[in-house]
C-alpha cells in the first residue's frame, strides 16, 4: 500500500478525505494527518510516505513552504495541492516544486480519484520527481491531456485548464499519434518536442504508459490530413536514425474535439500491429485495412472474453474460443478466419497490458506466429487457446501473495458454498480486513465484486446449458435468496436471468 499524508487546517476537509475516497482501491492508505505545515513537517521527518496532499493556506507554515521542506526530507515524495485560490502565482510556484495536480476546493471527487490513479501508476513505474519550472508545467500538461484522452475529465473543466495552460486547441478537428520506442528512449521526448516546437497545432506529452503522444488540432481537409501523415513519416525517418526501434501509431482524424479519445485508442491499437508488420514505421488504420487486417468480419464479443480473463478461468475461455470459431467456420473464408484470429491475439495483448501497465509483447510473438502458421481449423483454434492460457497465466504469476492465489483456487472449487472474508480469514489465519486489502491489491476488485461476478458467470453457463429453474440455478452458484440473485444478475448482465434463459 502506498502511504498518504494529509495536511489541512480545516478538520472537516481531512475527515471528508478519509470518507469520500476508497483509498484501498488505489492501493493506498492514509497513515496520518496534520492541521498545519509545521506539525506535518515534524511528522514527515520520521515517517516515510509516498504521497503528500496539502492545503496551501495554513497557519505556522503554508503548504508551499511545507512542500519545499518535505522534499529535503523525502526527495521522491509525490505532492497534490489543495487550494481555495485559483491564482496563477500559487499554481506557478507549485509547478516549480513539482506537483501531480492543483485541485481547487470544493474538491471534485472524480478529479481527485483520477489524480490518485495517475499518481499510483507513476509510483508503480518509480518516476522520480524533479524540481524545476519546465518539469512542473509538463507534469500538469501530461495530467490534463492524459485525463482528456482517457475520458476522465469533463469538457468544461478541460477547456478551462487547457486555456490556463495555453494549450492550442482552436481548430475543430483532432487526430492523435503515439510514438513508442522499445529500445533506449533516453532524450527522445526532448528531441521530438524540439522538432515540433514551432508547430502550434501540435501538442506533445507523455502518457501514463511512457509513450510520447502527439495531438494534432487541424482543419480536417484532405490536404491537411495528408500533410499530417507526411509529417509523421518525416518525424519517423528522422527519429529512427538514432532510435531504430521507434514506431508511430496514428489514429483517424476525427470531426470534433470530443472524439479525441477514440483517435487516441486507435493509435494505441495501431502500435500493437508492429508485431504483425514489423517493417512499417508508421501504422495507421488506412494502412491496416490495405494490408488486409480489416476487422469487418470480427465476430467476437470481447466483453465476455475480458470477463473470463479477469476471472482467470482458462478452461471456459478455451471453450468460448472454440464455440465462437465453430459458429463461423462455414460462413467465412480461411483468410477471414485467420484475420479474426490475429485480431483476437492483439486484443489479448491489449487487455493484459491495460491490467498490468507493462509491455507484454514477448508472450504474443509466438502466438501470432502460430496463428499465421496454422494449416487447419483445429490448429488455428489451439493457437488462440494457447494465447488465452498464457494471458491468464501471466496474471496468475503476478499474484505476489500466495494466500490470494489460494483464495482464488478456493473460490473456483467452492463458489456455491458460503464464502466470506471472515471464514477465509480464519481458514488462512489472517484478519479478514487485512485479507480483503490483500485481495483488492492483487486482483483489482473487492472480494464481494469478485465473488458476485464469478457466481454470475457460472449461473449464465447453467442458464444456457441446462433446464434447471432459476431458483435452482441461484442455489447452485451460492445465492440462497432468489431476489438477491435477480438483483446481482441484472447488475452484471443487464437483463433478468429469466430473460437471459430465453434470449441469451
Amino acid at each position: 500500500m502506498y502511504k498518504v499524508f494529509i495536511v489541512d487546517d480545516e478538520p472537516f476537509i481531512i475527515e471528508g478525505l478519509y470518507d469520500i475516497v476508497d483509498w484501498s482501491s488505489f492501493g493506498m492508505e492514509i497513515v496520518s494527518h496534520a492541521g498545519n505545515g509545521q506539525a506535518a513537517l515534524h511528522a514527515l521527518s520520521s515517517q516515510p510516505v509516498d504521497i503528500l496532499i496539502t492545503d496551501i493556506s495554513m497557519p505556522l507554515m503554508n503548504g508551499l513552504d511545507l512542500i519545499r521542506e518535505a522534499r529535503r526530507v523525502q526527495p521522491e515524495i509525490k505532492v497534490i495541492i489543495l487550494s481555495g485560490f485559483n491564482e496563477f502565482e500559487y499554481l506557478k510556484e507549485g509547478m516549480q516544486l513539482g506537483i501531480e495536480n492543483y485541485l481547487l476546493k470544493p474538491i471534485n471527487v472524480e478529479e481527485l480519484e483520477s489524480t490518485l490513479s495517475n499518481t499510483a501508476c507513476k509510483l508503480d513505474h518509480m518516476v522520480s520527481p524533479q524540481a524545476d519550472d519546465a518539469y512542473g508545467i509538463q507534469i500538469l500538461k501530461d495530467n490534463i491531456l492524459h485525463r482528456w484522452l482517457t475520458g476522465q475529465i469533463a469538457a468544461t473543466e478541460f477547456e478551462e485548464r487547457a486555456q490556463f495552460m495555453n494549450l492550442s486547441l482552436d481548430a475543430p478537428d483532432v487526430a492523435v499519434a503515439i510514438l513508442r520506442d522499445k529500445g533506449q528512449a533516453s532524450g527522445m521526448f526532448e528531441r521530438v518536442e524540439e522538432m515540433l516546437r514551432d508547430r502550434r497545432h501540435l501538442n506533445v506529452f507523455h502518457d501514463i504508459d511512457g509513450d510520447i503522444v502527439i495531438i494534432a488540432n487541424i482543419q480536417g481537409t484532405s490536404d491537411e490530413e495528408q500533410k499530417l501523415m507526411d509529417g509523421l513519416q518525416a518525424l519517423s525517418d528522422e527519429i529512427t536514425v538514432t532510435h531504430p526501434a521507434a514506431r508511430i501509431g496514428a489514429g483517424r482524424l476525427m470531426k470534433g474535439l470530443y472524439h479525441a479519445p477514440t483517435s487516441y485508442a486507435e493509435a494505441k491499437k495501431a502500435l500493437q500491429y508492429v508485431m504483425i508488420y514489423p517493417d512499417l514505421k508508421v501504422i495507421d488504420h488506412a494502412i491496416l485495412e490495405r494490408c488486409g487486417s480489416s476487422t469487418a468480419t470480427f465476430f467476437i464479443d470481447w466483453r465476455e472474453y475480458a470477463k473470463l480473463i479477469l476471472s482467470r478461468n482458462t478452461e471456459q475461455l478455451a471453450d468460448r474460443i472454440r464455440m465462437d470459431f465453430e459458429q463461423h467456420r462455414d460462413g467465412l473464408t480461411p483468410g477471414e478466419l485467420q484475420n479474426t484470429a490475429l485480431e483476437v491475439v492483439i486484443r489479448f495483448k491489449m487487455e493484459l497490458e491495460s491490467i498490468k501497465h507493462s509491455d507484454e509483447s514477448a508472450i504474443y510473438q509466438q502466438g501470432l506466429q502460430l496463428v499465421l502458421d496454422s494449416g487447419t481449423f483445429d490448429e488455428l483454434v489451439r493457437a488462440l487457446q494457447q494465447v488465452g492460457s498464457q494471458t491468464i497465466q501471466s496474471l496468475l504469476q503476478d499474484l505476489k501473495n500466495p494466500i490470494v492465489n489460494q483464495v482464488l483456487q478456493h473460490i473456483d472449487k467452492h463458489y456455491a458454498e458460503e464464502l466470506s472474508l471472515k471464514l477465509l480469514g480464519a481458514h488462512y489465519h489472517l484478519h479478514p480486513v487485512y485479507l480483503g486489502q490483500l485481495f483488492h491489491k492483487e486482483t483489482g476488485e473487492t472480494f464481494a465484486e469478485y465473488i458476485n461476478k464469478y457466481r454470475i458467470e457460472r449461473a449464465k453457463e447453467q442458464l444456457r446449458n441446462s433446464n434447471l429453474k432459476v431458483h435452482e440455478i441461484a442455489r447452485n452458484v451460492g445465492y440462497w435468496e432468489t431476489g438477491y440473485f435477480y438483483k446481482q444478475f441484472r447488475k452484471y448482465v443487464g437483463i433478468s436471468p429469466t430473460d437471459y434463459k430465453v434470449f441469451g
